[in-house]
């Protein structure tokens, strides 16, 4: 199977690295990939910013999901649920496990419930502000 070409890109003000492990803590097969730092002569980062993440990658069920810390001088806008990262679950345990790890500290804002052929389906949005549509057909 060919490598997926595109990926989810979050970009986070100094809560990269938090949100990296947390999801790689609590979603199921979830693993961090690759991590940078800025460093300490990196031209972006201030001084105390170069802990943050030059760029990382978590990957889960198959995806790539990139991360990145912007600087405080020019931080990262806020998440928006007008876009959600949709997990297509194989089975009620899988769904149940995702949401709960996703509203811990987060706002559900649907569900779970069933919605048309679709036997679970929510909408949360996690305590990083990054919103997810777990479904179990």
């Amino acid at each position: 199977m060919e490598k997926a070409r595109v990926s989810p890109f979050l970009s986070f003000t100094g809560k990269a690295e938090e949100a990296m492990t947390f999801y790689a803590a609590h979603l199921p097969g979830a693993k961090i990939t690759e991590l940078v730092r800025y460093g300490k002569n990196h031209p972006f980062a201030g001084a105390d910013e170069e802990n943050n993440i030059l760029y990382g990658s978590l990957s889960f069920m198959g995806q790539e999901i990139r991360f990145l810390d912007m600087d405080a001088a020019h931080p990262a806008p806020d998440f928006s649920w007008s876009m959600s990262i949709y997990i297509d679950c194989r089975d009620e345990k899988e769904f149940d496990a995702i949401f709960n790890a996703l509203a811990q500290g987060g706002l559900v804002m649907m569900g779970p419930e069933a919605v048309g052929d679709l036997r679970k389906v929510a909408w949360v949005t996690d305590k990083f502000g990054v919103t997810w549509q777990p479904v179990w057909k």
